[in-house]
């Protein structure tokens, strides 16, 4: 691996996986043939389908799911804590037994695109097929092939059929 690329060991990759330069993952799951743009983290107990591709600037916390086939635009936030702290009552930094209570897992659907500069709010579920417009969002459930997107993102139309 390249001086550039920050992997632990406990990342599982599959096979012909493309990792460009100033990455961190970590504990995750990588499926194969996906690509994974520059300074794109990837937390621990998350997985990423096969055949993705997941593009520069990209946040994917713990606790995210995201299907096969999927586009991830540049600058994708994904949240896992819906009401986030730096310090607990004690007044001391937040670790993350302060914090697991709020944990919350978000699910991508299979062959899912999601625009540039989108964040999706934890706890929800985006379904196979849909399509989340660039700078959305998402703070609710979003069903199968349907395109959302706004600030908060809404309903427009079903996706047609590729």
């Amino acid at each position: 691996m390249s001086e550039y690329l920050c992997i632990s060991g406990d990342v599982k990759l599959g096979e012909n996986v493309k990792l460009s330069k100033f990455i961190n993952l970590y504990g995750c799951e990588i499926g194969g043939n996906t690509k994974v743009g520059a300074f794109v983290e990837v937390q621990k107990n998350s997985r990423v389908g096969c055949n993705c591709k997941i593009s520069s600037h990209t946040f994917i916390c713990e606790g995210v799911t995201i299907g096969d086939n999927c586009f991830i635009g540049h600058g994708v936030m994904f949240i896992n804590d819906n009401y986030p702290r730096a310090t607990n009552k004690e007044g001391g930094m937040e670790t993350e037994a302060d914090w697991e209570h709020r944990f919350v897992r978000t699910f991508v659907g299979e062959n899912v695109s999601i625009g540039s500069n989108a964040t999706i709010i934890g706890g929800i579920k985006i379904g196979a097929g849909a399509l989340i417009g660039a700078g959305s969002v998402v703070t609710c459930d979003v069903p199968e092939g349907q395109i959302w997107a706004g600030n908060p993102a809404r309903f427009l139309r079903m996706r047609d059929a590729d």
